[in-house]
């Protein structure tokens, strides 16, 4: 199988969120990261380094041992992890560089985009009072944070052929059998199936794990997916947009599989799987690439 990458691009919704903090625009409130569009209004989202950071602690959860971070080795030195794909999977997959006398780095395997919201902010805020000074006679401190509600769509692309193997010249040792690969990339599906983070969870707890999934196993580096989901103005998905995709890039494409949350849009499409069919497949998938 001539297989180089997957593919995933998958659909979240956030009831009520603030998934990712931007820089304050004043002391009392807390803003959410936000970009403009052509349209003229402003869509959060929550960056691709938060999301690298939530799939790393979904893979703590699943059991995984990461790589701990060491100080840096020169004055003004950048933090690294341990620099060890052979031993780490997010050394492997989330590459690494360390600046030495001599650098060290991995480029990541794993290509992840921002967890972008498909409806604009509408100026939602929720409003706060901290009165953990009030007890030794200080004032109540009151505060305000951006919160949002809509669909959230983001993609994540893994180049197969690089999972457990190092190119010509990296300084680390990297040889892993394709049983081990296997048992990363399955993990990896298992974190994105799950995603959660850790951010922000204690007043504002989301579920960030998908409800609709496209994912393709192909024979080249392409994320296809990763403008093509859409929401019509009844919450459902725009399938055209999903089939000439598909359609443009039939050529490239090994399998294809799309799911759904069944019974969390306006109407179930019998034309894709269960999301846990849907990740089952995939790591089929996975399993005979790295047979």
């Amino acid at each position: 199988m001539n297989a180089k990458a997957l593919t995933i691009t998958y659909l979240t919704w956030a009831s009520y969120a603030s998934l990712n903090g931007a820089d304050k625009e004043a002391d009392n409130i807390v803003s959410i990261k936000k970009i403009e569009k052509n349209d003229g209004n402003q869509y959060p989202y929550c960056s691709s380094q938060a999301v690298r950071r939530a799939l790393r602690e979904q893979l703590a959860v699943l059991g995984w041992k990461l790589s701990e971070t060491s100080e840096a080795k020169q004055k003004k030195g950048a933090a690294s992890t341990q620099c060890n794909p052979q031993e780490y999977i997010d050394d492997d997959l989330f590459g690494f560089m360390q600046a030495d006398s001599e650098t060290i780095k991995r480029t990541a395997p794993l290509r992840v985009s921002p967890l972008i919201s498909l409806d604009p902010y509408r100026g939602e805020m929720d409003f706060g009072t901290n009165y953990m000074s009030v007890r030794t006679g200080g004032n109540p401190n009151i505060f305000e944070t951006e919160i949002h509600s809509g669909y959230y769509v983001g993609t994540i692309m893994l180049e197969l052929d690089r999972v457990g193997e190092k190119s010509a010249g990296d300084k680390y040792e990297l040889n892993l059998t394709n049983e081990e690969k296997y048992k990363r990339v399955a993990a990896l599906c298992d974190a994105i199936q799950n995603l959660w983070t850790v951010g922000r969870q204690s007043r504002f707890l989301t579920d960030m794990s998908p409800k609709f999934v496209c994912a393709a196993l192909l024979k080249v580096k392409n994320p296809i997916f990763l403008e093509s989901i859409k929401i019509d103005d009844n919450g459902r998905i725009k399938e055209s947009l999903i089939k000439s995709t598909l359609s443009d890039n039939s050529s490239q494409i090994i399998e294809y599989v799309i799911g759904e949350r069944k019974g969390f849009f306006p109407e179930d499409n019998n034309k894709y799987v269960s999301l846990g069919e849907c990740f089952k497949r995939i790591k089929g998938w996975l399993k005979n690439v790295y047979a």
